[in-house]
């Protein structure tokens, strides 16, 4: 029941009633107790109030108060509490005899919504079924708690009746019980085993045959690293089902036993609570078996439970990356919104690793706050574990971002990999040591099993795949001992090692490293770390192995970050010459590379993928610079993504333009480093302005959900090549008040504007009229609300279409179309947006395609039928959702709701309201400086409210917000 302040029942809000039956009797009449001191009385209502709002029959109630011997004249002594009852409770406020009423066959007690505590239990208790249903256990923890705190004792103890006590209470004490088990299943989908084992103790003891706790108990032991005492439980259970019962546990208890005998890794996975963007997290599936590091697995566990920062330090090619992938992947269950990895190695500018985080965290942020405003804000309230990868060269940067936001959120933790340490404070280091090699004395002698240490065990598991024929055996385990120790048990020397098992035996590989090694001694390397000069040695040995286009491949393969397809391979690294490698032999060279496990390779879709391990990359751009290539393969890179963002640009509003929005956010890493390249030493900037240009023209940052990132580039590029004028300069200036004025920030978008204004002044030919009349009809529709910007943007794609600018042209089509349907008249407005919607059509442009739809909704919401809106805003909806665009489900949800306030369903509308305002929170789009928008927005919400009371506006806001699929809320409720 509703708690007052003094901790008792109160009455629910328009009701004279509130009754309660989960413990004693209580009722209450405007907050205050009403006592029924006769024990029949008692039992009377608690006979009704156990059916309330139901007939209870004569005969029912008279079997509740006298049992099988009701006394002579029952049925009128029974009419006589009836009337004493009536007149305790007195009349209801209606002015009606009260809340007991006489009927036909007998009686019924009438009980208001939510006046009678156990109808309030059965209602939270089916809604946290509900939220079970959908995958969100924090909230059915939330509602069973509220459920649970209902119960004030053993129900109805203080009333005289068996009957009521044999047969009603029992059931309900089942109902609790059973919201109990709920709300522990909720608790350890949520990672709280610490939380319920006392719970699960005191359960198992005053239910001792309740074998569903038992199993809880024992997996809450599991999760907490108490193996054998979860063994110890099933051991305990048995003996007492046995005893008992004389039956053995069930098939549930039984196949959990065998799964912890087994120590089954899938007992350590939960479904994660929903509400964060793809809850689960990011971590990739395992490509290899993970040999061993069972112990270092426990320790990294544990740090975890305590530590908030756990860093794994270690030499390169030492496991840190797996040791950490396999940790996180274990201790996913513990944290309900996800385990997310962020890799590092491809970064090389430190002052986006906020926006590489972000990204990686599925971050849908396109505001001109900062990065790490963002990053906190997403992550106050969120509870996860965000995992690091490869930070050595970022280090200090890294550290500094990981202090701020472990310090503003609680709820997250972070396990990094580094070679160094970041510095953090209440930082733990792990330092990864190699894999255990067999000792000297090991022996598989006299018929016995050969031993098998983490490292034999990897070697022969990694030689299994390229030398299928290998064996260790009696006969060669001794070398294989020697061969793991001599490569000190590092999980990546050996993995190369494995490779050449396949041509040679273990004692012929054993030889040559030796002398490899021998090579590397005698060459002063005795100042390079042990494990450091091992590695060193076989990937040196691995180098040497392969044929000379190989290591020369090798080495112009390493310019790739975060991966690369054939064709980025055969226009950067090919070239003519004897000692070159020519364009047709790249693709066996690749297939080469990965046979000796140099390269990995990955098909996506259409297209393989290949990548380097980062300790192998970083070997060949060293050996890249020796070769005095590192410059000129870095040109070539850049030139080759200059060229790939300039054709995508040329492509632009085509039947490829979904693929090439697709392929530009694989090759981010990449286009990154180019523009590093241009806006560094001996980079070239103007270039760098030229990709950043065409990123931001064909919608990238937008459809990435990036653009701040795109912001940063533009900006950076034009402050390094002040002397690139012309149409390209001014372009750029257009595109950079473009992203200004859609993060709101007007300040930033008057300056670039002048800027614009000033550089197009200084081109004679008029080349730039159509970037600066564009930017002028997009600054004249979203700050000035001025018409004009319609007939702006005619000129600026009649421009753009003489240039040959079709994708430009395209775009100024759109916004003149939104023009129309925001500041035009109905006729002009419905004929542009018709006009947007077939050219898209026309142009087969899967992307703009979705646009038009919105914008034709948008004129007919505005000018037309408000019907069609909504049909034409959910095919818009479900293309963005199919093609991965970031951008547009925000403006679509927004749409939906001003039409579900034109269609006359303010509580549909108001839904989506919250939701649409969830989806802006998330992307950071400010409304107000959005002017048009913000104008039909704030129509809409009038609308909206003066349709709703304030209190039900309110509660239809809040789910909507609350929604986890903003989208499916719209598209579900759309149909």
């Amino acid at each position: 029941m509703p708690q007052a302040q003094d901790g008792t029942s109160s009455t629910p809000p328009g009701t004279d009633f509130a009754f309660g039956v989960l413990g004693p009797l209580e009722v209450r009449r405007h907050g205050r107790p009403v006592e029924l001191r006769a024990a029949k009385q008692r039992a009377l209502l608690a006979s009704l109030l156990i059916d309330a709002n139901k007939v209870v029959p004569t005969e029912t109630l008279m079997a509740r108060l006298w049992e099988e011997e009701p006394p002579e004249g029952a049925r009128n002594t029974l009419q006589n509490y009836v009337l004493r009852v009536r007149r305790a409770l007195g009349p209801t406020g209606s002015g009606t005899g009260g809340p007991v009423l006489t009927c036909a066959q007998g009686y019924l007690v009438e009980v208001s919504a939510g006046a009678l505590d156990l109808h309030r239990f059965d209602a939270l208790v089916d809604r946290a079924k509900a939220a079970m249903a959908e995958g969100a256990p924090a909230r059915a923890s939330t509602l069973l708690g509220e459920a649970l705190a209902l119960w004030r004792g053993e129900p109805l103890s203080d009333v005289p009746s068996e009957r009521l006590r044999r047969e009603v209470v029992p059931a309900l004490t089942e109902r609790r019980l059973g919201a109990i088990e709920l709300r522990t299943e909720a608790d350890l989908q949520l990672g709280r085993h610490a939380d319920v084992l006392p719970r699960l103790r005191e359960l198992t003891a005053t239910y001792p045959l309740q074998e569903r706790f038992w199993a809880q108990r024992m997996l809450a032991l599991y999760r907490a690293g108490r193996q054998g005492e979860a063994l110890d439980c099933y051991r305990t259970v048995s003996g007492l089902l046995l005893e008992e019962l004389g039956v053995d546990p069930g098939a549930e208890l039984w196949k959990l036993h065998q799964r912890i005998l087994t120590a089954d890794p899938g007992l350590t996975v939960v479904t994660p609570e929903h509400g964060a963007a793809r809850a689960g997290g990011n971590l990739p599936a395992e490509m290899t078996s993970f040999v061993g590091r069972g112990g270092m697995l426990r320790r990294a566990r544990r740090l975890l439970e305590s530590a908030r920062l756990v860093t794994l330090t270690g030499p390169g090619g030492v496991g840190k990356t797996r040791l950490a992938l396999r940790t996180a992947a274990e201790a996913a269950w513990a944290f309900p919104h996800g385990v997310w990895l962020a890799d590092l190695a491809p970064l090389v500018e430190p002052g986006l690793l906020d926006r590489e985080i972000a990204g990686a965290l599925g971050i849908l942020d396109q505001s001109a706050r900062p990065g790490t405003q963002v990053l906190v804000e997403y992550l106050r309230d969120r509870h996860l574990l965000l995992v690091v990868d490869n930070c050595e060269h970022v280090a200090d940067a890294a550290g500094e971002l990981l202090a701020t936001l472990l310090r503003a959120a609680p709820g997250l933790r972070v396990l990094a990999t580094s070679r160094q340490g970041l510095g953090v404070p209440g930082e733990h280091l792990l330092v990864v040591p190699p894999l255990a090699v067999p000792a000297f004395e090991e022996s598989g002698g006299g018929g016995l099993p050969v031993p098998r240490s983490e490292a034999v065990r990897l070697l022969g598991d990694r030689a299994a795949a390229s030398a299928p024929d290998f064996r260790i055996t009696e006969e060669n385990h001794a070398a294989v001992g020697q061969l793991c120790r001599r490569l000190d048990g590092i999980p990546l020397a050996i993995e190369l090692a494995a490779v050449r098992l396949s041509t040679l035996s273990v004692e012929e590989v054993l030889e040559r490293l030796d002398d490899r090694f021998r090579l590397l001694t005698h060459g002063g390397a005795r100042t390079v770390p042990r494990y450091q000069r091992t590695l060193r040695g076989v990937v040196d040995w691995s180098y040497d192995l392969c044929g000379e286009r190989e290591r020369l491949l090798w080495a112009r393969l390493s310019v790739f970050a975060g991966g690369f397809d054939l064709e980025a391979a055969e226009t950067v690294c090919s070239s003519e010459g004897a000692d070159g490698v020519p364009r047709e032999d790249v693709i066996d060279i690749l297939a080469a590379l990965v046979h000796k496990s140099v390269l990995t390779a990955a098909t996506d879709g259409h297209r393989t993928r290949y990548r380097m391990l980062e300790t192998i990359r970083q070997y060949g751009q060293r050996r890249l610079r020796d070769l005095g290539q590192d410059v000129a393969l870095r040109r070539r890179h850049c030139a080759y993504y200059e060229d790939v963002a300039a054709r995508a640009a040329a492509d632009w509003c085509g039947p490829r333009e979904v693929e090439w929005l697709s392929r530009l956010r694989r090759e981010l890493p990449n286009l990154r480093a180019a523009l590093d390249f241009c806006t560094a030493g001996p980079g070239e900037p103007r270039a760098g302005l030229t990709i950043a240009a065409n990123l931001t023209r064909v919608r990238f940052w937008f459809f990435s959900s990036s653009l701040g990132e795109g912001r940063h580039w533009l900006t950076r590029t034009l402050g390094l090549a002040p002397d690139a004028q012309g149409p390209l300069r001014a372009g750029a200036l257009a595109l950079a008040t473009w992203i200004a004025l859609c993060q709101g920030d007007q300040p930033a978008a008057e300056r670039f504007l002048a800027d614009c204004r000033e550089s197009a002044r200084r081109i004679t030919d008029g080349a730039a009229e159509g970037a600066l009349t564009y930017i002028e009809g997009a600054h004249a529709l979203l700050v000035q609300r001025d018409p004009r910007a319609i007939a702006l943007f005619a000129r600026a794609r009649e421009r753009y279409r003489r240039d040959g600018q079709l994708g430009d042209a395209h775009m100024a089509t759109m916004l003149g179309a939104m023009a129309s349907a925001l500041l035009g008249e109905r006729q002009a407005a419905l004929a542009d947006c018709r006009a947007h919607m077939t050219e898209a059509d026309d142009y087969r442009a899967g992307w703009a395609y979705s646009w038009g739809l919105w914008v034709m909704a948008l004129g007919e919401l505005r000018h037309g039928d408000p019907h069609r809106a909504a049909g034409l805003l959910d095919d818009s909806l479900r293309r963005q959702r199919d093609i991965g665009d970031r951008w547009g489900p925000c403006w679509g949800v927004h749409a939906m709701a001003w039409t579900a306030a034109a269609l006359g369903d303010p509580h549909r509308a108001a839904r989506l309201m919250g939701a649409s305002y969830q989806l802006r929170e998330a992307i950071g789009v400010a409304l107000a400086g959005l002017r048009p928008l913000h104008d039909a927005h704030a129509e809409a919400e009038r609308v909206i409210r003066g349709a709703l009371d304030a209190r039900v506006y309110a509660a239809a806001f809040a789910e909507g917000a609350a929604a986890r699929d903003a989208v499916g809320l719209a598209l579900v409720t759309g149909r």
